[in-house]
């Protein structure tokens, strides 16, 4: 099923979450809304399921008009960040309470059958009759998923379905829910504030801030093309260097840099960790390091500039380097924006 959201809005009290957001979402796609805090994705997320009401705008699933729909009415599967599992029933119990309370009804058997299978789409067979406090927290979000897709939902709505668990069972079941999503086609929408999650699982990322969209595309087009600093700081580490735009190009420490539409004036420049190369002699920005920190896969080295501005670098493990060590900077790809007035 397809959702289009249009021109929506939504105001608690003088707060204003959402500021006239349109969106579509094709039918099977999955989609990331990715931003800081307040601004404005859970409630996008709740508008759609019916859990808020817009105050402007419409939301659209398919043709038709679901902005006045009541929650029960609108087909969809919601998954809360903290399970929300009635602690007094067993794993079958849950997974089974949608469908005892929908208006179709289902017969024991059926629903019976219906728990079985779901419970083998989320890889928790045998643990039917156990009870929340007595499964892991990934487990218990498996349980929460199939809760939701229990009723057959037109849509699975995630608010932040991980964000309660550790790093390593968050990356696994990252790749885990992507696999159900592509196996059932359903029409998926999940809030993160982490952009790796995000990057990992979306076909479509949508970055919000002040509650209006400011970049939506590909998890390729949103980090190799950013449209703005504001994109670029958010999507993880960067450093922010100053220099001068002229005719096209950003000047910093001599090192050219293309910046095509900018117009003549003062710069900054954003360059990721991976996107400088150090050098003990050469060209490039002149630094010192400061520290090196050792990681499975990398070395990241922070250094100063001339001018006393601090910088991070990632280099291969095997590269020899030091505190204290002078050397160059050298800049293989960079973000260039014109600086604030």
């Amino acid at each position: 099923m397809k959702i289009r959201l249009d021109n929506v809005v939504k105001t608690f009290d003088t707060f204003r979450a959402v500021r006239g957001v349109s969106l579509e979402v094709a039918s099977g796609e999955l989609v990331a809304l990715l931003g800081p805090s307040g601004s404005g994705k859970t409630t996008i997320l709740r508008m759609i399921a019916g859990l808020e009401y817009a105050d402007g705008g419409a939301i659209y699933f398919d043709a038709e008009d679901a902005t006045a729909i009541s929650v029960r009415d609108r087909g969809v599967g919601f998954v809360f960040q903290h399970y929300a599992l009635f602690p007094h029933m067993t794993v079958a119990e849950n997974i089974a309470f949608g469908m005892k309370v929908s208006k179709v009804k289902r017969s024991k058997t059926a629903i019976a059958t219906r728990v079985s299978e779901l419970l083998q789409l989320v890889q928790l067979e045998g643990l039917a009759d156990r009870f929340p406090t007595q499964i892991s927290g990934g487990q218990r979000q498996r349980v929460a998923l199939a809760r939701a897709l229990a009723v057959d939902p037109k849509v699975l709505l995630l608010d932040e379905p991980f964000g309660a668990l550790d790093a390593a069972v968050r990356r696994d079941l990252r790749l885990w829910l992507r696999e159900i999503q592509e196996q059932l086609g359903i029409t998926t929408l999940f809030v993160t504030h982490d952009q790796e999650e995000a990057l990992d699982l979306a076909d479509r990322v949508v970055i919000l801030n002040d509650g209006v969209i400011v970049q939506e595309g590909s998890p390729q087009d949103v980090t190799r093309r950013p449209n703005s600093a504001f994109v670029t700081r958010f999507l993880g580490d960067t450093n922010r260097l100053f220099g001068r735009v002229a005719g096209g190009r950003a000047e910093i420490d001599g090192q050219a840099i293309a910046a095509p539409g900018l117009a003549d004036g003062a710069a900054e420049i954003y360059v990721r960790p991976g996107d400088l190369d150090w050098s003990r002699s050469g060209e490039g920005m002149a630094a010192t390091v400061t520290r090196v920190i050792d990681r499975p896969d990398s070395r990241r080295v922070l250094a100063r500039l001339a001018n006393g501005d601090a910088v991070e670098l990632d280099v291969s493990p095997e590269t020899d380097v030091a505190r204290g060590d002078a050397g160059f900077l050298h800049i293989r790809r960079a973000s260039v924006f014109a600086a604030p007035r």
